[in-house]
């Protein structure tokens, strides 16, 4: 097959993972891959997976931008010369010009929902779905059926999937050399993955690391991420007393090197669609907490690979994170049927077989 991937950017980002994984694999497989996108600090990655670029001016989050009518332009030769026989695309933007794409060629047009959706009029009025939707959780399909009243039958629940090897902690790793290496000292390091947005619940985390100090005051707060909320953190940790404690760093390109600093991982999210942090915390073999909520739940299983909560409760989850570092022998079994659960539920191969399905009954419906 022939199959063009439509992003918004290749930065560091949970679809900017998904979609390496998922077009490398495929790659792998021995199809010829194509990625349209305005490009990111991410882009060599899919260079040396032998994904071919096509830059496109897709740097917009408007549904009705021109950005989009001027990439189409650029892209619908593609789909002739290359015999383009899939696209797949990933945002609500980029969904919209895959839909512009197919419906004025006979290429059948994928879309994957990573999270929820607003019910904006626009997108009740111009759908733009596509052939196939693939929902990264149950959660989200039950969200598409329920607010969107999509046609069940449109939808397959493929989980993200990760590659095991990327997260492996190698012979003789030393936890503490990569604390040092991130500015931090040798005590417990709780951390955290996600942009820096209301819904990933980091202000409840925070607040939990006043109460985790109270019991353990060498430990840390570890914040990976950017977003409009950045200043607002650093206030709340300041007012609490706590800022000497609580580190934030920039989104980096290797997950993994974040990981390793840590001794836990936390996802207080009010709203997750699956969590491709978590996945990749678990896959690394940390205990995890995560709040009670969407495709959270689809991971952790409360008391046999990681602790839930309920959600915007900082007096639960501080609890929790309090119960793990002061039993590290727990943490560390939790740690490894998470590593566990992932390699037998959310291996990539697992995730590239599903969607190469996908793709193949797109083509068959066609004929």
């Amino acid at each position: 097959m022939n199959i063009l991937y439509i992003t918004n950017h290749l930065n560091a980002g949970g679809i900017t993972s998904y979609v390496l994984s998922l077009a490398g694999g495929l790659k792998e497989k021995g199809h010829n891959v194509y990625l349209a996108s305005r490009g990111g600090e991410l882009l060599p990655k899919f260079v040396e997976s032998g994904i071919i670029f096509l830059p496109i001016p897709i740097k917009t989050k408007s549904e009705l931008s021109p950005r989009i009518l001027f990439s189409r332009a650029k892209l619908a030769p593609v789909l002739r010369e290359k015999g383009i026989d899939i696209i797949h695309s990933h945002s609500r933007t980029t969904q919209v010009l895959a839909h512009l794409l197919s419906r004025n060629s006979s290429v059948r047009h994928v879309f994957t929902c990573h999270g929820f959706f607003k019910r904006r009029l626009f997108r009740q009025l111009f759908p733009c779905w596509g052939s196939k939707v693939i929902a990264i959780s149950q959660q989200v399909r039950e969200h598409l059926i329920q607010d969107f009243r999509l046609d069940a039958k449109k939808i397959i629940v493929i989980h993200n999937g990760i590659d095991l090897n990327r997260f492996a902690q190698g012979p003789g790793e030393d936890k503490a050399v990569f604390k040092r290496r991130l500015g931090l000292n040798g005590g417990p390091v709780v951390g955290i993955v996600a942009r820096l947005s209301d819904v990933k619940g980091h202000t409840y985390l925070i607040q939990a690391m006043k109460s985790v100090l109270g019991k353990f005051p060498d430990a840390q707060l570890l914040i990976v991420g950017e977003g409009k909320m950045h200043q607002g953190l650093v206030a709340l940790s300041r007012k609490l007393g706590i800022a000497q404690h609580v580190f934030f760093i920039p989104t980096i390109n290797h997950t993994s090197r974040a990981l390793r600093a840590m001794d836990l991982f936390v996802m207080p999210s009010l709203k997750e669609g699956l969590g491709l942090a978590l996945m990749e915390a678990m896959a690394s073999g940390l205990a995890v907490v995560g709040s009670n909520v969407g495709g959270i739940k689809s991971l952790i299983r409360d008391q046999d690979n990681g602790l839930l909560v309920e959600p915007a409760d900082a007096a639960q989850l501080s609890e929790a994170i309090i119960s793990l570092l002061g039993d590290l022998k727990l943490m560390s079994c939790l740690g490894a049927k998470a590593r566990i659960f992932i390699n037998e539920n959310f291996s990539k191969d697992k995730m590239v077989l599903e969607t190469e399905r996908v793709y193949l009954r797109c083509l068959e419906e066609t004929g």
